[in-house]
């Protein structure tokens, strides 16, 4: 994880599907920060949802003009939205939301920290992007982002995320393989890690048997990492997936590059759940998320958890910006 230092740059919060938790949890991780925190605060939301948020939770912040309040984007909402009802306003609303929060961290050089979007609701409304990521590159035009997940015990970043296995398969590729290195590198190095060391999982059971089980980690995976080296970063690989994140753990390695979604985010959630934060590389801004869905099952009722987002504000207060990076 980042390092304890603070700084004053304005924290964005979007505050997610407003038909999901992403409002309830807003409300509760700011009434917990302190004065000075709250002060460096601009929630993106609507202000009725985020209103109605405050109440159902009984959290302390308000979204007026008074003193002591929080600053507000407010922005209307286009239909109806009901808790835990999926719909296309409110995915429509979720994507203003992030649209507008774009525009103010290229402003003002703020970070990013996003409250939950609901993938179909947001395709429904016809904004057909693949999650956060995939929107925030096309938002900032970047040409590639990377999805780093990041705790104390174990911190993952991947060569594909929101795809198909077949399709992730496709994608290890040594350009691909070794562009996530150096990503996941240069992040290290901004937070301060003077020489990170990055284990590179391989793709299948025990890195293919020499060509038993597939070819993918001898033609694409050890091209990369052997490139990586060549650039000086302390990279290793690949290594059999099945041992590598105990590994990585136990304090062998600061990062491990997974190769598809599900290999490197089964092992971070299994061992940091609920304190796990998602972080987007390679954009011209910065952003970090809570690495937990909409849970429409739970939102109105007041009953979320908002440690994650109290993770994602933390991990956002401790970037140093880009320029100063």
């Amino acid at each position: 994880m980042a390092a304890e230092s603070r700084n004053d740059r304005t924290i964005i919060i979007t505050s997610g599907d407003p038909a999901g938790v992403g409002p309830e949890i807003t409300c509760r991780a700011i009434a917990d920060l302190d004065a000075d925190a709250r002060n460096h605060v601009a929630v993106i939301g609507t202000r009725a949802v985020l209103e109605r948020a405050a109440a159902i939770t009984g959290a302390s912040v308000r979204f007026d003009d008074q003193p002591g309040s929080v600053r507000l984007i407010d922005v209307p909402l286009r239909g109806p939205v009901s808790p835990g009802t999926l719909s296309a306003a409110a995915g429509d609303a979720a994507y203003t939301y992030i649209v507008r929060a774009v525009e103010l961290a290229r402003e003002q050089g703020g970070c990013l920290v996003t409250a939950p979007i609901n993938k179909e609701a947001m395709n429904r409304a016809g904004h057909a992007f693949d999650g956060h990521t995939g929107l925030l590159a096309h938002l900032t035009g970047a040409p590639a982002s990377f999805m780093l997940l990041a705790s104390e015990r174990l911190s993952t970043i991947h060569v594909s995320t929101h795809v198909s296995l077949a399709e992730a398969i496709r994608r290890v590729r040594p350009e691909r393989v070794l562009a996530t290195i150096e990503a996941g590198w240069r992040h290290l190095r901004r937070l301060g890690v003077a020489a990170p060391r990055i284990a590179v999982a391989g793709l299948n059971p025990h890195c293919g048997e020499h060509g038993l089980f597939g070819n993918e980690d001898e033609t694409a995976i050890a091209p990369a990492v052997a490139g990586a080296r060549e650039a000086g970063i302390d990279a290793s690989g690949p290594i059999s997936p099945d041992t590598v994140f105990h590994r990585a753990a136990s304090g062998e390695f600061d990062l491990v590059v997974a190769q598809y979604h599900d290999q490197g985010h089964i092992p971070t959630k299994l061992i940091a759940f609920d304190t796990t934060v998602n972080v987007s590389l390679g954009l011209p801004i910065d952003r970090t998320s809570v690495d937990h869905g909409t849970a429409f099952d739970i939102a109105g009722t007041g009953r979320a958890s908002h440690v994650n987002m109290l993770a994602a504000i933390a991990y956002a207060r401790r970037l140093p910006s880009q320029a100063d990076a």
